[in-house]
C-alpha cells in the first residue's frame, strides 16, 4: 500500500430507516467509535455490540481497524444491523477477498424489510376497527 492508500475506507449501510456511514482505517489496535462515543457507551446491551463487530470475526481482523462510524436515523437495533452493513461493505472494499466469506455470512446483503404504511379506514397498517353485527 502506498501512503495514499493508508486513509481510510467509507461504505454505506442501511436497515429499516437507519443510515450508517463506516470508515475503517487500518491500525494496530481496534478502536469502534461510534457518533463520537465509544461502541460499548452507544450500544447498552451485547448483542447490539456484537453486530458492529461481527464482521470483524469472519475472518479474525479484530486487531487491524480503527472504525469511525456516523448513524442516523431509525431505533437502536436497526442502527447496530445497519452499522454491521456499512463496516462489511467498507471490508469488502479494503480487500476483495473478505467478499466470499462475508458474503457467506449474510453481511452484504441489505434487508429490505420496512414498517408497512397505514392505510385509511384502518387503525394500523392492516387493523380493522372493532366490527359489530348489531
Amino acid at each position: 500500500m502506498t501512503t495514499k492508500d493508508t486513509r481510510y475506507i467509507e461504505a454505506v449501510g442501511r436497515r429499516k430507516t437507519s443510515t450508517a456511514r463506516a470508515r475503517i482505517t487500518p491500525s494496530s489496535k481496534t478502536e469502534v467509535v461510534v457518533n463520537g462515543k465509544s461502541v460499548n457507551e452507544y450500544f447498552p446491551n451485547d448483542t447490539l455490540r456484537s453486530h458492529v463487530i461481527e464482521p470483524l470475526h469472519v475472518e479474525e481482523l479484530e486487531q487491524k481497524f480503527s472504525i469511525t462510524i456516523m448513524v442516523r436515523g431509525g431505533g437502536i437495533s436497526s442502527q447496530s444491523e445497519a452499522v454491521r452493513h456499512s463496516v462489511a461493505r467498507a471490508l469488502t472494499k479494503f480487500s476483495e477477498s473478505l467478499r466470499k466469506p462475508l458474503k457467506h455470512a449474510g453481511f452484504l446483503k441489505r434487508d429490505p424489510r420496512m414498517k408497512e404504511r397505514r392505510k385509511f379506514g384502518l387503525r394500523k397498517a392492516r387493523r380493522a376497527p372493532q366490527w359489530s353485527k348489531r
